[in-house]
């Protein structure tokens, strides 16, 4: 079955209770929803890919991406779509390598949705107000959001070959469409 949006925020409930992955499934399905449209491929896939990626890290977070097939095969997901969430994890904990322009895209937005979360937090208005130029400042200081890792998301866009600017203001503009429920729409009255 292809997944659907509505199935992997099932899947996801089923197999996660943390509130941080679950804003972090929806920041990442977003961005993938935008990558979707410039690719002129399928949003709602993208997105329910984006918004399962993470589905086996709070049960099994030193074996991420190792049991993505053992929770999603039963459950009658595509091995496919299994492949594609598994991508993610490309030389940092699979070898499973991203080939189709949804994999590439998966591996890439998934670090830099955190990197536009934290800029996006800082701001008084959210993400509503943070453009590529803000965000490549914060991209550069390696001490920001120092978790992300930036030569994975230029890895990425290698494989797109796109430019790391182009990527991010997808990333932005598809996390806007999501920014109350995100928690990044800002405290400005």
């Amino acid at each position: 079955m292809k997944l659907t949006f509505q199935k992997a925020v099932e899947l996801l409930q089923k197999h996660v209770t943390e509130e941080h992955l679950f804003q972090h499934a929806l920041a990442v399905s977003a961005a993938m929803g935008a990558m979707a449209a410039y690719f002129h491929a399928d949003e709602e896939h993208w997105r329910a890919i984006g918004y399962l990626h993470d589905v086996d890290y709070e049960k099994f977070p030193d074996e991420h991406c190792l049991h993505i097939e053992e929770l999603l095969a039963p459950e009658g997901v595509d091995q496919e779509d299994i492949r594609a969430i598994e991508s993610h994890g490309y030389g940092l904990c699979t070898d499973v390598e991203p080939l189709t322009d949804l994999e590439k895209s998966l591996f890439t937005v998934d670090e830099l949705t955190g990197i536009i979360t934290a800029a996006s937090l800082m701001r008084p208005a959210g993400i509503t107000s943070l453009n590529v130029k803000s965000l490549m400042k914060k991209f550069k200081d390696k001490r920001f959001a120092a978790k992300c890792d930036r030569s994975v998301i230029l890895q990425g866009c290698e494989m797109l070959h796109m430019d790391i600017i182009d990527v991010a203001d997808l990333c932005i503009q598809g996390m806007k469409v999501e920014a109350e429920a995100l928690g990044l729409g800002g405290n400005e009255e």
